[in-house]
């Protein structure tokens, strides 16, 4: 079988959640990693068996034997460090938020498509097979039309304001951190543009945002939607329909969902991952590198860049 041969940009913790599952994906091998310190880049590759370890991440794009870059460095890092790995010549799979503005996401998805090569954001949660059989049954009409879409994700995070969450110079804040999350869920299962939001924010000291509740009035549907770094939240997503409604624990990195018609549960889905979930957006992704895309119909430049611009919207509101 064809592999695509993918090389870490970032020694950080989600890039060991990348190198473990990566195990699980048949059409992909992890052939490098690179790190600001050749110290942590060996460390790292050690643990995970990687061949190459790189000291600066221009070393890494500048290897012939990399096909693919998983970049997980901070938010604000992503556009040079995607710019950087694009103009290489390697295809780009970049954590969420992408970006951290809608102008920087167009710029990347034009030079992308002017290089020829794929991008797409590492919206993890899109891929898990839970969240894919939701999205079936709402498009087999099992819940009737959608009236609701309630979704939370938040977790406690102690305040310091030098440390990469909360640090307004690296793009800090709960809304991109974690909100993405229930505003990604929320788009998965209603893509329309046309509503009227209303938002509570909270802001810590230092102007970071530390608690977002938003409900996105559509007319004939209402999403809730809650984000924190204060409280740990339910972390669950449920779309209500007219004939029934679905239940996902954990949405975020859902192992499980349920159909409910009223208080009766008709079905139940468990998948049976090998890993901690990544593995499926690594399959979907090395998959599409393999047969020439440039986008992921799931995960395309167009979602990517709505949950960019609503992001903003969000944080101007309050």
């Amino acid at each position: 079988m064809a592999k695509v041969r993918w090389g870490i940009v970032s020694a950080g913790n989600i890039s060991h959640t990348f190198a473990k599952d990566i195990i699980y994906a048949k059409n992909a091998d992890l052939v490098a990693v690179a790190a600001r310190q050749l110290s942590a880049a060996s460390a790292f590759a050690s643990q995970y068996h990687i061949g190459k370890a790189y000291q600066g991440y221009e070393a890494l794009f500048a290897d012939p034997d990399v096909d693919a870059v998983y970049i997980s460095t901070p938010h604000t890092l992503h556009f040079d460090n995607a710019k950087a790995a694009l103009l290489a010549g390697k295809h780009v799979l970049c954590e969420k938020p992408i970006t951290t503005s809608p102008e920087h996401l167009l710029q990347l998805s034009a030079l992308a498509k002017q290089q020829g090569l794929f991008l797409m954001e590492a919206m993890w949660t899109y891929f898990l097979p839970a969240i894919q059989q939701a999205k079936q049954w709402v498009d087999d009409g099992r819940i009737g039309d959608v009236t609701h879409i309630k979704a939370d994700f938040g977790y406690p995070m102690p305040y310091d304001p030098n440390s990469r969450p909360w640090n307004i110079n690296l793009a800090g804040g709960c809304l991109l951190d974690m909100g993405i999350y229930p505003l990604a869920f929320n788009y998965l299962f209603n893509s329309s543009t046309d509503y009227s939001p209303h938002i509570i924010g909270r802001r810590a000291p230092n102007g970071a945002d530390r608690d977002v509740v938003m409900a996105l009035d559509y007319g004939k549907q209402v999403s809730q939607l809650h984000t924190s770094f204060d409280v740990r939240l339910p972390n669950c997503g449920a779309v209500v329909g007219t004939k029934g409604h679905i239940i996902i624990p954990d949405f975020f990195r859902a192992r499980e969902v349920s159909l409910y018609h009223i208080d009766e549960r008709v079905e139940h889905f468990v998948d049976n991952r090998q890993g901690s979930g990544f593995e499926f957006e690594i399959t979907t992704a090395s998959q599409a590198i393999l047969e020439g895309k440039q986008e992921s119909p799931i995960m395309p430049h167009s979602t990517s860049l709505h949950l960019q611009q609503q992001m903003q919207d969000i944080l101007a509101a309050f």
